[in-house]
């Protein structure tokens, strides 16, 4: 996270603990955690994420992003709680529970808790074998269904996730080099509520996974840093890769692939976003919206929790 030896902090010129290169300049402690908040405020302002009156809710995971986005909505003033879905994935997820119970308890916020196991009889492994699917699959879908139904039945105005500007230029650029339409057209910082769907923002689109950490580390945020076990082999990590050695070539790539996609080119696919192929209605199981008679999520559960359960490291043998 330091700067160069002797470096000085662009605005105060005091010795810098961070050197930016996409910004051309080093920060202290102080002018950093400036620069993080004014980048988010940014965000929220430009895209018209929320205001102060909103109740938000945060998707925690455990990890770096998920946490830096639920400290900086509260420093910056606004109502929010927190999240986290107890995905069954082993000792990872008992761990990632851990970091953000304790990270809830520490400054007095609300996490509701929802483990998947306990409330709906499966967990990712299981999910996975019993769909014969990648688990990135089935834990996605999960996610989606849980995150929007506690929004709504709270009545939370608001989904924020944790996704930063190197997550969102990494799909971008798998979307791209397949030039899926459909998916390009709603990778938007802001997805409006609609059709039975909360509204979900992602407030740091404009910090990189380096800042996010780096804003843990100043902040004195103790929070999980393995990748879930589950994760290998997903191709996003391929493109953070290829984009990271842009980002090495030629600082600046990342942020101009990505927020100059959102100014210049999501406008042109604004029709297309709008465009309802298929008519939703009420799912017959538990009522989220849906295509058909009943939901992917209602139908993921029958097949998951009639499965014998799996463990992690049945689950990452049968993969090799």
């Amino acid at each position: 996270m330091s700067g160069n030896v002797g470096s000085k902090c662009r605005t105060c010129r005091e010795p810098a603990i961070i050197d930016l290169a996409r910004h051309n300049a080093n920060f202290c402690a102080e002018h950093f955690l400036e620069l993080c908040r004014r980048q988010v405020t940014k965000a929220i302002e430009k895209y018209e994420m929320f205001d102060r009156d909103d109740r938000i809710l945060v998707a925690v995971s455990g990890g770096k992003d998920s946490l830096a986005v639920w400290d900086l909505l509260i420093e910056l003033g606004y109502q929010a709680d927190g999240l986290y879905v107890g995905l069954g994935i082993g000792e990872y997820s008992d761990v990632s529970g851990e970091y953000a119970q304790r990270f809830a308890d520490e400054r007095g916020l609300r996490l509701i808790t929802i483990s998947l196991r306990g409330e709906y009889g499966y967990d990712i492994p299981t999910a996975s074998k019993a769909t014969r699917r990648v688990p990135c699959s089935a834990c996605g879908l999960s996610k989606r269904h849980l995150f929007d139904k506690a929004a709504l039945d709270g009545g939370y105005t608001a989904v924020v996730t944790g996704h930063n500007l190197d997550d969102e230029a990494a799909v971008l650029l798998g979307n791209t080099m397949r030039w899926e339409i459909d998916y390009l057209a709603r990778q938007l910082p802001v997805l409006p509520a609609r059709n039975g769907f909360p509204k979900k923002v992602k407030p740091l689109v404009r910090l990189t996974e380096r800042e996010t950490a780096a804003w843990c580390i100043v902040r004195g945020i103790d929070y999980l840093v393995d990748e879930c076990p589950m994760a290998a082999g997903n191709r996003h990590l391929g493109y953070k890769d290829t984009l990271n050695a842009m980002e090495a070539q030629s600082p600046g790539s990342k942020a101009a692939f990505y927020l100059n996609f959102i100014d210049r080119m999501a406008p042109l696919l604004a029709d297309h976003a709008t465009v309802e192929r298929e008519s939703v209605h009420a799912c017959s199981e538990c009522g989220a919206p849906t295509s058909g008679d009943v939901c992917a999520f209602c139908r993921l559960v029958a097949t998951a929790s009639a499965h014998e359960p799996v463990s992690v490291p049945m689950m990452l043998k049968g993969r090799r």
